[in-house]
């Protein structure tokens, strides 16, 4: 099932930060940056860093997108 992050962009509006800033306090890469922006799959491990650096919950950073809901909606 595909994920979307559109959370996490949201989050990162909320708290003033930049894609850049967030790889600096997540001491994540550029390319997993790239991964998320494009909603393809990281590890989790990316994920946690992700988290711990915000504070935050893995609902609070991404969520399942339903394909069924997405092809009714002519998306």
């Amino acid at each position: 099932m595909p994920v979307s992050y559109k959370k996490l962009w949201k989050l990162l509006i909320d708290k003033d930060m930049k894609k850049k800033d967030l790889c600096k306090a997540a001491g994540i890469s550029s390319s997993s940056i790239v991964k998320l922006s494009k909603n393809e799959n990281v590890t989790t491990g990316v994920l946690v860093k992700i988290c711990k650096a915000l504070n935050c919950d893995i609902g609070d950073i991404m969520e399942v997108v339903d394909e069924t809901d997405k092809q009714r909606n002519g998306n």
